[in-house]
């Protein structure tokens, strides 16, 4: 009988295919780089990074709030009123390049937080269309920290002051050919994350992304924060729409173009004041984010540690 089983079990590893073999070995390897990760981001290093990196994002969108403000209420701000004129402020300051150190390994910890949602995370969620969307939500903001912590090495090395490359980007686009088109698809795509944005500050959905509980007046500053965002990001797809519908890259603009654009209307400098006051409240919410970060990698539940 002994003998038999054994030989069964030999028939039936040996009939396995190469395939299958190889296979199971992804499996294991992608298992134990699962693993890894769930490790790494427990730790303390990193979560004292993930700290620093809110904080720092934090930071950056107070900062903006305050050329927004000088904008509305002098006409002469500081630098622009965007994530690269706010790294610019950084580096004036003192102790500058050790700032912007700290935001660029900072937004990095978060870039790699959020990949890492983005492969194994939102396990708290049903699996299907509802999981695979927050996946894709975390593929998005991992793309954004990155970016920023690029530009804060730009700033480093004196080569992040380029104030008109949506206007590049765009002019190369519509160069191109059904360049138009290619432009109007990323005014629309602009413009659907604004909407996002500001329904998330709405319903207040962004409080999934927290781990434990917060006041009601944080939860306050961050639907603030999240709306203004949300209509500046529509602002910014609007009006690169328009300048596809011109035929006219310099109609296009970044987060400053759109807080000038609503400077120049009816009562613009009330609203502007509204909405780089929107800007500080989501600053201010980060510093409270960055003491309850969710991270969702864990089997059901999160890794974080409510404190």
């Amino acid at each position: 009988m002994s003998g038999g089983g054994t030989s069964s079990s030999q028939a039936g590893s040996a009939g396995k295919s190469p395939a299958g073999s190889a296979g199971d070995a992804a499996r294991k390897t992608a298992d134990s780089a699962q693993d890894a990760g769930r490790q790494v981001m427990a730790s303390k290093p990193f979560r004292v990074l993930l700290t620093v990196g809110l904080i720092a994002f934090g930071v950056v969108h107070m900062l903006v709030g305050w050329i927004a403000l000088q904008i509305a209420w002098s006409g002469q701000p500081d630098g622009e009123a965007s994530q690269q004129g706010a790294l610019n402020q950084l580096a004036e300051q003192p102790f500058g390049a050790v700032l912007l150190w700290l935001v660029v390994v900072g937004l990095f910890t978060m870039a790699i937080w959020q990949l890492a949602e983005a492969l194994w995370g939102h396990l708290d969620k049903p699996s299907g269309m509802k999981r695979i969307r927050k996946r894709l939500g975390s593929a998005g903001r991992t793309v954004t920290y990155a970016l920023i912590a690029i530009a804060a090495i730009s700033t480093l090395q004196g080569s992040g002051s380029d104030s008109n490359k949506e206007e590049g980007y765009t002019a190369r686009l519509l160069s191109a050919s059904f360049g138009r088109i290619l432009v109007i698809v990323v005014a629309l795509v602009i413009i659907v994350l604004g909407v996002r944005l500001a329904r998330r500050g709405i319903t207040k959905k962004f409080t999934e992304d927290l781990d434990g509980g917060v006041g009601r007046e944080v939860i306050r500053l961050g639907q603030a924060g999240y709306l203004v965002k949300g209509i500046a990001f529509a602002i910014v797809g609007g009006l690169f729409g328009w300048a596809a519908i011109t035929y006219d890259p310099e109609k296009a603009g970044g987060l400053d173009d759109a807080l000038r654009t609503v400077n120049e209307a009816p009562a613009g400098s009330v609203l502007l004041t509204v909405m780089a006051l929107g800007l500080i409240a989501f600053g201010v919410y980060c510093f409270f984010w960055a003491r309850h970060p969710k991270v969702s990698t864990s089997d059901g539940a999160s890794d974080g540690q409510s404190r």
